[in-house]
């Protein structure tokens, strides 16, 4: 019984280990955009390696991050809970989560050169101001920040793109669409999902605030 009971707390810890170092999964990946989510363990360096394309980089927990380039260039980041980030692509490098902490990061990787956008006549930025804000954008992405506070709501607006969304908290929305159909939805922290354009207008059911980022995808 005692030689189970150390050797059960081995395979734990182990089992432990391994998730804390790096675990991986890939909720998004279509013609635009491949989207990778990896938890990260502080202090343990990737292997050398490269992005072949543009990213953009949402951190759920806050952070630190030393990149070694091969040819002595030493980059430091430093990062909010939540915040988003523009990643261009990289030479090879060697990467090292220098917090105390694990992160969690949702990169994702734009397959598609991009363009310039016209935003449509209900886009979220006219309509809600005051709930929705302008992250960055660039010819690749548009990325988004709204926050509803708890029982709020969003007039009817237009997301005229395909997106990602990343939710920074729980989900539970009545959401109705142009035609006056009504979806209940419900996420989890940390989910990503893949959406397309849609018309609607959005109403905040918990009586906490909710906070998600989009990623428009040009």
């Amino acid at each position: 019984m005692k030689y189970f009971a150390i050797t059960a707390f081995a395979m734990g810890a182990c089992a432990a280990l391994a998730l804390s170092a790096q675990d991986r999964s890939v909720p998004v990946d279509n013609d635009q955009v491949r989207v990778l989510k990896v938890t990260q363990g502080p202090h343990i360096k990737t292997k050398l390696h490269e992005h072949a394309m543009n990213r953009v980089m949402i951190y759920l927990q806050p952070g630190k991050q030393t990149i070694d380039y091969q040819g002595g260039k030493v980059a430091h980041l430093n990062w909010k809970a939540g915040e988003a980030l523009w990643s261009p692509q990289a030479g090879m490098h060697i990467a090292e989560i220098t917090s105390a902490n694990p992160v969690t990061i949702v990169e994702l990787e734009l397959k598609n050169a991009g363009k310039k956008v016209t935003p449509p006549a209900k886009d979220p930025l006219k309509v809600a101001p005051t709930q929705y804000k302008l992250e960055m954008e660039n010819d690749q992405v548009r990325v988004l920040r709204s926050r509803v506070a708890p029982k709020g709501s969003i007039p009817m607006h237009e997301h005229g793109l395909n997106r990602v969304v990343v939710f920074l908290t729980d989900q539970d929305f009545k959401i109705t669409k142009a035609d006056g159909s009504v979806d209940m939805l419900k996420h989890k922290v940390g989910d990503v999902t893949w959406s397309g354009p849609v018309t609607h207008k959005e109403e905040n059911l918990s009586d906490q605030p909710f906070e998600i980022l989009i990623v428009e995808i040009k």
